[in-house]
């Protein structure tokens, strides 16, 4: 067990296995310190869970279709874990494998996984590292990567988040400054491309409440059993991906980072068959996961402005950086105001 922060600010449990998060405590808005994660008992459970709670994922997150893409002219070809595609890595992507601790001190750890060449079928032996520290009210996560071969990298955090300490999410508020989402075939593969939100629960430019959302009877909703897309997130660069808030607790989370596309998960798989780090059954949309990431399938669309290269060569560094930043909203109400002014960067 890997403890850093303390009150009155985050405090972080984490595993070894997957570098993955098994308690996130805060001050929440009402002043009680809460666990607003879900976790897992141990790393056994979360090698034998199928729904990454918590753990950081890759070579790969996110799907790419059929397990095959094309690099540098060769077809590459990786195992398939989910109706037929790639998903996170794999079936033993980095979720199951037990990370390194490098450095530690109270506020800071620095993980490592060496990932040799030809593992789950991706060229080069990638140096893949994870740096959680907590910063005053932030809890911050940077992921990097090496390679010895061109290769691909898509790294990110799949820690599910609940505000309210329990119960579901649904009660919860998001925003997204996105003004497009990516449609998806009944396998969960990209479409054509990028389509505005205009119109559609997609919209999650003002808040809403995650209920609305995962009940709006949207083809693409009801096929999914809820939200699993990924929306193009405005802006490049550091910029502020999601706003979740809590009301019951008076609790808000700005989720920011520097990544091209946010996956928006409500939970729609759990079943109460799998038990959380206290043993109690986690029911469906019993947390929310918010995953900064490259657009899925990416490795097979071309490269160009709405699918950015996921490319890693020699003599690069891939890094994307994520942070999670806790707060008490001047007033919540019913709804939040549309248009609330963006605060200051956390970064």
């Amino acid at each position: 067990m890997i403890v850093i922060g303390g009150a009155p600010g985050p405090e972080l449990h984490l595993l070894a296995t997957g570098a993955s998060v098994q308690r996130m405590v805060v001050t929440c808005g009402d002043g009680v310190r809460r666990d607003v994660a879900l976790g897992l008992a141990d790393g056994a459970a979360v090698r034998s869970s199928t729904a990454y709670v918590g753990s950081v994922v890759g070579r790969y997150a996110n799907r790419i279709a059929h397990g095959r893409f094309a690099l540098d002219g060769r077809e590459v070809v990786l195992p398939t874990n989910d109706r037929g595609h790639h998903l996170h890595g794999g079936p033993d992507g980095f979720h199951t494998r037990d990370w390194t601790v490098v450095e530690q001190s109270a506020t800071a750890v620095l993980l490592e996984l060496v990932s040799p060449d030809g593992d789950a079928g991706y060229p080069g032996e990638l140096t893949a590292r994870a740096r959680y520290a907590v910063v005053g009210d932030l809890v911050e996560l940077e992921l990097t990567a090496t390679t010895t071969a061109p290769t691909i990298v898509n790294l990110t955090s799949h820690l599910y988040l609940n505000l309210h300490g329990d119960g579901t999410v649904e009660e919860h508020l998001l925003t997204v400054p996105a003004a497009r989402f990516t449609p998806v075939d009944a396998t969960s593969i990209p479409l054509s491309g990028h389509q505005s939100v205009d119109g559609t629960p997609f919209d999650l430019r003002a808040p809403a409440l995650v209920a609305d959302v995962v009940g709006s009877g949207h083809p693409q909703v009801r096929a999914a059993g809820g939200l699993d897309h990924n929306l193009v997130v405005d802006g490049v660069g550091w910029r502020r991906l999601a706003v979740l808030d809590g009301p019951a607790t008076r609790t808000r989370m700005e989720l920011w980072s520097d990544q091209p596309g946010l996956q928006v998960y409500t939970g729609n798989g759990f079943d109460a068959s799998a038990l959380d780090r206290d043993g109690r059954p986690i029911r469906r949309r019993a947390g929310i996961a918010l995953e900064p990431q490259a657009h899925p399938d990416s490795p097979r669309r071309p490269v160009g402005p709405d699918w950015p290269s996921t490319v890693l060569r020699p003599g690069e560094t891939y890094r994307s950086r994520m942070s999670w930043a806790f707060s008490t909203p001047v007033d919540l109400g019913a709804v939040p105001i549309r248009g609330a002014p963006v605060s200051e960067s956390p970064g």
